[in-house]
């Protein structure tokens, strides 16, 4: 018997960095969203731990000591299953693409071993985006994003998706960050993302994917993810969505979806 599931891409509709604290994270506010699409994982039983990933971006990746063989040993018992990823997504991109294979890892794995998920605090071990990722539902996050309270659902808003081609580091971007809070976030509409200055200064093509998307019709933001690359559009239709979708620029890594 074999299990699958999407490990789904996050967006941050809206970040807020408030400020960094004494144990070198930052204090974030922002509101999670998901996509329909993502990364695939199949799981089936087998005498041991193992993993293969395939897809475009596999070679990205270290098998050896991926996020997804750490989620599996976060289970309070290891039975032994045949892990295959299908790497759809890009690395270091801002969308929360280990974070996501880790959660769907552990939500595969807790249902073919029969055995419960691991507590908040250790999905929080794997990363601050893990516990959101576990849910995959819009959630407002605070804390370093681990706190988590329901957000009303964006489900069903056309989205596009578009990285420059540029892997880029989560660390070098809070590092580059200026230090000024700018405030709360209240509405995530009229939210921000305070890291896009500084992921703009070391990718500058971040600066133009997001012109050219927000000068297709029928976007009503247009936005960095995260700590980049990846940016992202809401469409008021899909026809609007699949028209920009069709017309990205040649060179651009491209994913038309909808928000879950």
């Amino acid at each position: 018997m074999s299990l699958s599931e999407t490990a789904y891409a996050k967006i941050n509709l809206a970040l807020h960095v408030r400020g960094r604290r004494g144990d070198g994270y930052h204090e974030l506010e922002t509101v999670f969203a998901f996509c329909e699409h993502g990364d695939e994982i199949i799981v089936q039983k087998d005498d041991l731990l193992s993993l293969e990933i395939t897809g475009p971006f596999a070679k990205q990746l270290d098998g050896q000591d991926n996020i997804i063989a750490k989620a599996a040993r976060l289970l309070s018992e290891i039975c032994g299953a045949a892990v295959h990823l299908t790497k759809n997504l890009p690395v270091a991109s801002g969308i929360g693409g280990g974070s996501a294979d880790a959660a769907a890892t552990l939500r595969l794995l807790s249902r073919l071993w029969t055995i419960d998920l691991p507590t908040l605090e250790a999905q929080r071990s794997l990363g601050a985006d893990v516990p959101s990722c576990v849910l995959s539902q819009t959630m407002r996050g605070s804390g370093v994003g681990e706190y988590l309270i329901p957000e009303t659902p964006v489900t069903g808003t056309p989205v596009l998706l578009i990285n420059p081609g540029v892997a880029l580091s989560t660390a070098a971007v809070f590092a580059q960050w200026d230090g000024t809070d700018r405030g709360p976030l209240g509405d995530w509409q009229s939210g921000r993302n305070d890291l896009e200055v500084a992921a703009r200064t070391i990718v500058p093509e971040i600066g133009s994917v997001l012109d050219w998307m927000s000068g297709q019709r029928g976007v009503t933001i247009a936005r960095m993810s995260g700590s980049g690359a990846t940016c992202f559009a809401l469409f008021e239709t899909f026809a609007a969505r699949d028209a920009a979708h069709a017309a990205v620029p040649s060179g651009y890594w491209a994913m038309a979806s909808t928000l879950r």
